[in-house]
């Protein structure tokens, strides 16, 4: 049998569950995964494996009209998803109308790209809603193949795995067959600080805030990291400390488990708070935290 390989995007608004789909499929816990909408703020890809394939899955940002010119750069990574994919996995859910970006739509529709349209969350709906669901978007894609799935449960994996295995072309593997994902460890480390900041703070604050991890040092038996959490005001950064440093705390708390989880060794973890002024509208500084 000839070996095959493929890019499989997925695409869809904010919040309906594409993260969550992402890490049912490569069976790892790559993409953070909170409430709040537009956690995602890059494309990560993950990697899986077998002798007869390769599937490439890329987990993109939620699909939204720009408000900053971070909005407009993780665009660009959505952008890239259209172009480059041999499946795109187009994922909605039960009370999703459409897309809140008309080009995008418009793009999907026109695509001769093969979509398995993915409505979400069915277990939190009965079986009219949706039936109606799916018949309201046949309509829209009619070239689309439609699926009723919950990612948080499970449900219908298999035949999406089945689909994808079909669908992609013939090919060497794009990257060694022991690859997991294109990013490095702090990235992952990163996301999963930030993930805390979504969990622990509310209104504006998760979303004015990016994580770099300055050092990683690995001794005998600790790996100890250092990590700074930047905001764009003053203000920002004294409600992430918090009264005595208690609500910094409970982050790195919180983080530090399931780094030790995901890294399987034992952590120490530094957190610092930095203001960078207007991060999110500076072209430079975007670059700077991989934009």
């Amino acid at each position: 049998m000839a070996h095959k390989a493929g890019y499989v995007n997925i695409i869809g608004s904010p919040n309906v569950g594409k993260s969550t789909l992402m890490n049912q499929l490569v069976g790892e816990r790559l993409s953070i995964i909170t409430s709040k909408a537009q956690t995602t703020r890059h494309r990560i890809m993950g990697i899986v494996n077998n002798e007869d394939h390769q599937v490439v899955f890329s987990d993109t940002p939620g699909v939204l009209d720009p408000h900053y010119k971070l909005h407009e750069n993780m665009m660009q990574f959505v952008n890239s998803a259209l172009k480059d994919a041999d499946v795109i996995l187009f994922v909605t859910d039960i009370y999703e109308n459409g897309l809140n970006h008309q080009e995008t739509f418009d793009r999907l529709q026109k695509t001769d790209i093969p979509i398995l349209l993915l409505i979400n969350k069915i277990d939190q709906g009965d079986e009219p809603r949706i039936i109606e669901k799916i018949e309201y978007w046949h309509k829209l894609m009619p070239k689309a193949e439609i699926l009723p799935i919950s990612a948080l449960e499970g449900f219908n994996m298999e035949p999406i795995w089945g689909r994808i295995l079909e669908l992609i072309p013939e090919s060497p593997p794009y990257y060694e067959k022991e690859a997991l994902t294109d990013r490095p460890l702090r990235f992952f480390i990163s996301e999963i600080i930030r993930e805390k900041i979504f969990i622990q703070y509310k209104k504006e604050i998760p979303y004015a805030t990016q994580v770099v991890v300055e050092e990683y040092h690995e001794d005998p038996d600790i790996v100890r990291i250092r990590a700074i959490i930047y905001v764009e005001r003053k203000s920002q950064k004294g409600i992430i400390i918090g009264h005595k440093g208690q609500r910094i705390k409970h982050v790195g708390i919180d983080a530090r488990k399931d780094i030790q989880k995901f890294i399987e060794k034992h952590v120490h973890l530094e957190l610092f708070v930095k203001v960078d002024d207007n991060w999110r509208e500076n072209d430079r500084k975007l670059e700077k935290f991989g934009y």
